[in-house]
């Protein structure tokens, strides 16, 4: 399969296949961040993720994909770093702001510096059309984040500082995009990195998440929580891994852009699962992010 993947580079083939990855990246990204979020606490929802998608990776690292190249063990350090802050700043926005707010707020900024980046890592350069597309799909973002503020928010004592947080994540949305990219690409076989990555990746939350559950007066039963651990550690390979190797088949600029209509998803799945209200404000501005990613791919 890496063979066949490699020879799609470039093509219209591997065009068309890196759009189909990063839509359903978006999807699963959704996915990903409801599971997070749902009724347990999330340092313990990361942990738990986090400890099933590293040892789903390991046996594949070690035994299954091509051992990394020398140059690899600087790259893998580096992409530890940036995830590992990632994470730990989204995690403390949360503690700061609603959901509803933050999360658009990392997204819709995530992108934006993803683009800039893409320019000046990869010389990635977006038409006119296509700028107006990630305005488009900005405003939905920032237009949705605004409305939660206006009718949602209920922690307005720190909206300020887990707004600036959200944006400080978002760069750093921006930044393990691009990195990733870059790493990916500096590996002949694309699965290698994705292997190693996850099972890197999953030895620092769950500590985290052991000494947080050891300090809890009241702590969660671990069964319903490892349960959930596993099934976020199979949406999370699908979900990064398909991003991932969007950037590498094609643009990272497109991807990047096109992948955070996971807003759309997650506005979706609360309306039609969590029986969510959306309302026609949030219907619009859903559409808005919808119709910006249309006019990013369609003006490529």
């Amino acid at each position: 399969m890496s063979d066949w993947l490699i020879s799609l580079e470039g093509t219209e083939a591997g065009h068309q296949l890196a759009l189909v990855l990063a839509l359903a990246a978006a999807f699963l990204h959704a996915v990903f961040g409801a599971l997070q979020k749902g009724r347990h606490d999330p340092w313990l929802s990361r942990g738990a993720i986090d400890f099933s998608y590293g040892m789903m990776a390991a046996p594949f690292a070690l035994f299954v994909v091509p051992w990394p190249e020398p140059h690899m063990w600087v790259i893998f350090l580096g992409a530890f770093v940036i995830h590992v802050a990632y994470k730990l700043l989204q995690a403390f926005a949360y503690t700061k702001g609603s959901y509803t707010v933050v999360y658009p707020v990392v997204r819709g900024t995530g992108p934006l510096f993803a683009v800039i980046g893409a320019y000046l890592i990869f010389g990635e350069t977006f038409n006119l059309i296509q700028w107006m597309g990630v305005g488009v799909l900005l405003s939905g973002i920032f237009g949705l984040a605004v409305y939660n503020h206006l009718f949602l928010e209920t922690n307005r004592d720190t909206l300020g500082i887990a707004l600036a947080l959200a944006g400080l994540t978002g760069l750093f949305v921006a930044l393990y995009t691009t990195y990733d990219a870059f790493g990916i690409r500096a590996t002949a076989d694309p699965f290698t990195f994705l292997a190693w990555f996850f099972m890197i990746d999953g030895l620092v939350f769950p500590v985290i998440a052991v000494i947080r559950w050891r300090g809890m007066a009241e702590r969660p039963t671990l069964p319903p929580l490892m349960l959930r651990g596993v099934v976020g550690g199979l949406v999370a390979f699908a979900s990064f891994g398909s991003v991932m190797m969007a950037t590498r088949l094609d643009k990272v600029g497109e991807a990047a852009v096109l992948r955070e209509t996971s807003t759309v998803f997650a506005a979706l799945i609360g309306w039609v699962i969590l029986k969510e209200k959306v309302g026609p404000r949030r219907l619009v501005l859903m559409a808005l992010i919808a119709l910006g990613a249309v006019i990013v791919e369609m003006g490529g």
